[in-house]
C-alpha cells in the first residue's frame, strides 16, 4: 500500500433534499471537483454520499459545505451538555478545539456563562460517548443530566447548586484562616493577638489547608491544562499563590540560605491564603449572578401545570401532565392552568395568555379555537382535545428555543475568544519578564520586590471578564425577549438586529388581520342591500376564494337564509357567475362587467372611492343589470399604526410589501403611516425585493407570516415571523413574535440595541481593566513614585514606593468578573418604549 493510499480516509454522509437520480449525480460531480477527493459515490435510494479523501488536503467541513452549497443538506444531530471545570475564556477555546477535532463534528460552541457545550455532529460518524471522551481528554468533565424535574415544571440544577455550596464553604474557610494568618504575620500591629500566632510554623500549618484544600481546584485545573501543554486562568492562580507559599516555606526551612545570600527571610502565607479566599469569593458571587441570568428559563419552566383532568372511558381522572396523550379530552375549570396544547371541543371561556404571548388582555375561546398549555383559564369551564403534549407543546418549544439562543455565540464574541486564547500565555510571559527585570534592576531587597510583582501580575490578570462579557448579556437579553413575547433564535440574530436600517412588512397577516371582511354594500336603487347581499353570498357558497368566503360569513352573521346555487362557474382572476332561485347572478371586478357589456349605472365613482380607501369593490349584476357593489377589505390590526410609528422613531425605513394593485397598496400604506409601498409583487418575487434593498447597502429585516414569505425571511439579514402564522415561516426566521403583535418588532430591535450596548460596555471594561492594571501590577508606578514616595491617598493600594499589594490584585480580579455579570443583569429591567 502506498503512503498516499494509507492517508486516504473514507466517510459516509447522510444527504437530505435529493428528489431524483440527477440530484445524486450533481452531488457526485461537486464532490469530485474538490482537491483531495479521490472517490465520491452518492446513493439516491440510501440518501448517502460515500467519499474517499485525503484528510490533510480537505476537511470534513469542506465536504459538507460543498453539499449544502449545491442546495442539499447533510443530516446532523445536536447535543447540548454541561461542561465542568471551566474557569475562564481560555478554557472555552480548549474545549471547543477538543470537540471540533472529533471525527464527524460539524460545529461546536461552548458558553462560559451557561457552562454548556452545544455540538452539531453527524450521528453516523460521531457519538455522544466520543464527545464526552474529547472533553475529558482535554482535562474537563461532562456533568450527568439531573433527573427530569422539568416535567414537573421545576428547575433543579443539582450540579450548579452543589458548586455554589462548595464555593461558599471553601471561600469562608479560606477567608477566616487568611484573616488569622494576616493578623499573625503583622503581630506588631496587633499586640493583643495570642502569641501562638507569632510562630511561623503555626502560620504554615494554617496556610497549608487553604493552599491545598480550598485552592485545590486551581491546581487541578492547571494540571489538566498542563497535560495538553496549554494554560488557563487556574494556571495563573496556582503559579502565583504557589510562588508566595513555597517561598515562605523555604524561608522557614532554610533561613541560613537567605542569610548567606544577603536576603532577609520573610513569609507571605497571608498573601497566598487571602488571594485564594478573595478569588473564591469572586467565583461564588459570579456563580450566583450567572444563576440569575437564566432566570427567564426558570420562569418559563415554572409556568407548566403539574396535573391534568382527563376524561377516559367516561370517567374524570386527575393525572400528571406527563401522562396526557394526544387525543385525550381534557377538562379545565375557572382559574386552572391549561395543561397542554389543544383545540376547544365543548364550552366557552376567556384565557389569560400573557405569560406566553405578552398580551395582557384575555382572549375569548369557543369550540374550534386553539388553546396553549400553561395559560390560565379565567372564566367558564370547557373541554378540549389535546393535540400537542410533552416536548411538542408551545411552552416546551419556547424553552428549547430560548436555551439554544442562550447557548449560541454572537459574532462580536469571536474577537474576545481569540484574544482570550492568547491571553494567559501572554500574561505568563509578562509575569516572568517582570520577575527578571526587578530581580536584575530593582532596588533592594530585589528578590522580594520581584516575587511580589510576579505574583501581582499573575493574580490581577482576568480573562474571566473577557469570557463572560458577551454570553451573560445574551442570556439575559434573550430571556427578557421571551418574557415580552419575542423569541430570538441566536446571539447572531440579536447582534444583527441592532444594525437594521430598513424593514419590509408583508401586508396580509402582518399589518392586516389576514381575514378579509365585508366593509360596505352600495346599491343604486335597482335592488335592496339585503337582496344584493343574499344573492351575492348564495352565489359565493360554491367559491373557495377568501373574498367570497368573507361575503358568505358576513351574510350568515345578519342572519340571512342562503340557498345553494343551481349553477356555478368561476371566472379566473375576475369573478364568478351563478344561478340563484332562477336569477342569473354575476359577481366580479369592473373588467368582468365591461366584458359582459353591463352598464355600471353610476357606480364607477363609488368603486373608485372604495379602491382609494384600500378596499376591493365587487360589482353584483342581477339578470344582466348591475345592482350594487359589495366591498371587501382585509382590515388593519389594531396596533399596526402604533408599531409603524415606533419603527420610524427608531430611524428605520419602513416598506410595505403586497400583491395588491398600486392604488389599493398606497391607500393601505397611507392608513398605517408607511410612505414606501412595494405593490403588485408576486409571492416568488418577495425575496428579490429584499435583495434589491440589500444591494443598496441596507441592512434589511423582513416581517411575514405565510409559507410564501419563507424565502424572503431567509434572504433578509434578520427574518421576523409572526407567531400566529405558519410553522414554515417561523422555521425560516431569526426572530418569532409569539403573539402576532407587530409592536414586538420594535421591542426586538430596542432589546438588541440595549443588549449590544451592554456587551460593548462589558468588553470595554474587560479590555480596559486588563490593559490598565497589568502594568500597575508589574510595578510601573515605581517609576513615578519610587524616589518621591506615593501620595498618602494611594498608599493603601501601592504602598510607599508604588508596588501593588498582591492581595489587592486578587480583590481587583475578583471584582472585575462580578462587575461584568452584574452589568449584564441590569438588562432585566428592560422595558420597550412605544
Amino acid at each position: 500500500m502506498t503512503a498516499e493510499a494509507r492517508q486516504q480516509k473514507k466517510l459516509s454522509l447522510p444527504v437530505t433534499g435529493m428528489s431524483c437520480a440527477s440530484c445524486a449525480a450533481n452531488i457526485e460531480r461537486g464532490l469530485k471537483r474538490i482537491d483531495g477527493v479521490s472517490l465520491a459515490n452518492v446513493n439516491y435510494a440510501a440518501e448517502k454520499a460515500t467519499v474517499e479523501y485525503n484528510p490533510e488536503a480537505v476537511s470534513e467541513n469542506k465536504l459538507i459545505e460543498t453539499i449544502t452549497g449545491l442546495g442539499y443538506g447533510v443530516k446532523t444531530d445536536k447535543a447540548s451538555f454541561k461542561v465542568t471545570g471551566m474557569s475562564c475564556a481560555s478554557c472555552v477555546s480548549h474545549v471547543e478545539r477538543a470537540l471540533r477535532k472529533v471525527n464527524g463534528v460539524v460545529a461546536a460552541d461552548v458558553n462560559l456563562a451557561t457552562e454548556k457545550a452545544t455540538v452539531e455532529y453527524i450521528a453516523d460518524i460521531a457519538t455522544l460517548a466520543d464527545l464526552r471522551k474529547a472533553v475529558e481528554a482535554a482535562g474537563y468533565g461532562v456533568a450527568e443530566e439531573p433527573p427530569a424535574a422539568r416535567g414537573e415544571g421545576e428547575e433543579v440544577d443539582f450540579v450548579g447548586r452543589h458548586e455554589i455550596q462548595t464555593l461558599r464553604n471553601k471561600m469562608a474557610f479560606a477567608l477566616v484562616l487568611g484573616i488569622f494568618i494576616f493578623l499573625g504575620s503583622f503581630h506588631e500591629w496587633f499586640p493583643w493577638m495570642p502569641r501562638l500566632l507569632n510562630n511561623w510554623y503555626v502560620l504554615w500549618a494554617l496556610a497549608t489547608p487553604v493552599q491545598f484544600w480550598a485552592g485545590w481546584q486551581f491546581y487541578k485545573g492547571a494540571l489538566a491544562s498542563a497535560k495538553h501543554i496549554t494554560t488557563n486562568m487556574n494556571t495563573l492562580i496556582a503559579v502565583g499563590t504557589s510562588a508566595a507559599y513555597f517561598y515562605s516555606v523555604a524561608a522557614i526551612l532554610f533561613p541560613g540560605f537567605f542569610a548567606a545570600e544577603g536576603l532577609m527571610p520573610d513569609i507571605y502565607f497571608d498573601s497566598a491564603a487571602i488571594i485564594i479566599g478573595l478569588i473564591l469569593l469572586g467565583r461564588f458571587l459570579e456563580a450566583r449572578a450567572k444563576g440569575q441570568t437564566s432566570e427567564a428559563i426558570k420562569k418559563l419552566i415554572g409556568l407548566q401545570a403539574k396535573m391534568a383532568r382527563v376524561v377516559r372511558n367516561g370517567e374524570e381522572n386527575d393525572i400528571p401532565v406527563e401522562d396526557v396523550l394526544v387525543g385525550d379530552l381534557v377538562i379545565v375549570r375557572p382559574g386552572e392552568k391549561i395543561p397542554v396544547d389543544g383545540v376547544v371541543k365543548v364550552g366557552r371561556s376567556s384565557v389569560d395568555e400573557s405569560m406566553i404571548t405578552g398580551e395582557s388582555m384575555p382572549v375569548g375561546k369557543e369550540p374550534g379555537d386553539e388553546v396553549i398549555g400553561a395559560t390560565i383559564n379565567k372564566m367558564g369551564t370547557f373541554k378540549f382535545e389535546a393535540t400537542k403534549v410533552g416536548k411538542d407543546t408551545a411552552l416546551a418549544q419556547i424553552i428549547k428555543l430560548v436555551e439554544q439562543a442562550q447557548g449560541s455565540k454572537a459574532p462580536i464574541q469571536r474577537l474576545a475568544d481569540v484574544i482570550a486564547s492568547y491571553f494567559v500565555p501572554a500574561v505568563m510571559i509578562i509575569a516572568s519578564l517582570t520577575f527578571a527585570t526587578w530581580l536584575v534592576f530593582g532596588p533592594q531587597p530585589a528578590f522580594t520586590f520581584a516575587l511580589l510583582n510576579f505574583v501581582a501580575v499573575l493574580i490581577i490578570a482576568c480573562p474571566c471578564a473577557l469570557g463572560l462579557a458577551t454570553p451573560t448579556a445574551i442570556m439575559v437579553g434573550t430571556g427578557k425577549g421571551a418574557e415580552n413575547g419575542v423569541l430570538i433564535r441566536s446571539g447572531e440574530a440579536l447582534e444583527t438586529a441592532h444594525k437594521i436600517n430598513a424593514i419590509i412588512l408583508d401586508k396580509t397577516g402582518t399589518l392586516t388581520i389576514g381575514q378579509p371582511k365585508v366593509t360596505d354594500i352600495v346599491v343604486n336603487g335597482k335592488s335592496t342591500q339585503d337582496e344584493v347581499l343574499r344573492l351575492a353570498a348564495s352565489a359565493e357558497r360554491g367559491s373557495e376564494h377568501p373574498l367570497g368566503q368573507a361575503i358568505v360569513d358576513y351574510a350568515k352573521q345578519q342572519p340571512m337564509a342562503l340557498v345553494e346555487p343551481q349553477e356555478f362557474h368561476a371566472i379566473a382572476g375576475h369573478g364568478i357567475e351563478a344561478r340563484i332561485d332562477g336569477n342569473s347572478v354575476v359577481l366580479g371586478n369592473v373588467k368582468l362587467m365591461r366584458d359582459r357589456s353591463f352598464a355600471l349605472d353610476g357606480l364607477e365613482q363609488n368603486a373608485a372611492e372604495l379602491s382609494s380607501q384600500g378596499k376591493t369593490p365587487m360589482f353584483v349584476a342581477i339578470n344582466g343589470v348591475v345592482s350594487g357593489i359589495v366591498a371587501v377589505a382585509d382590515t388593519l390590526k389594531p396596533n399596526s399604526s402604533d408599531a409603524v410609528k415606533a419603527l420610524r422613531r427608531l430611524g428605520l425605513e419602513v416598506y410595505m410589501l403586497t400583491g395588491d394593485n398600486w392604488q389599493t397598496a398606497e391607500a393601505i400604506a397611507t392608513q398605517v403611516g408607511i410612505d414606501k409601498a412595494l405593490a403588485e409583487v408576486l409571492p416568488e418575487q418577495k425575496s428579490d425585493k429584499v435583495k434589491e434593498l440589500q444591494q443598496q447597502g441596507k441592512i434589511v429585516a423582513m416581517v411575514g407570516d405565510g409559507i410564501n414569505d419563507a424565502p424572503a425571511l431567509a434572504q433578509a439579514d434578520v427574518g421576523i415571523a409572526i407567531g400566529t402564522g405558519t410553522d414554515v415561516a417561523m422555521e425560516a426566521s431569526d426572530i418569532t413574535l409569539i403573539s402576532g403583535d407587530l409592536r414586538g418588532v420594535a421591542t426586538a430591535i430596542q432589546l438588541s440595541k440595549q443588549t449590544m450596548n451592554t456587551i460593548k460596555q462589558n468588553l470595554f471594561w474587560a479590555f480596559f481593566y486588563n490593559t490598565a492594571l497589568i502594568p500597575v501590577a508589574a510595578g510601573v508606578m515605581y517609576l513615578f513614585f519610587g524616589h518621591t514616595g506615593v501620595p498618602g491617598w494611594l498608599q493603601p493600594a501601592l504602598g510607599e514606593r508604588g508596588f501593588l499589594n498582591p492581595v489587592l490584585a486578587a480583590a481587583a480580579m475578583a471584582s472585575s468578573s462580578v462587575s461584568v455579570v452584574s452589568n449584564s443583569l441590569r438588562l432585566r429591567g428592560f422595558k420597550a418604549r412605544m
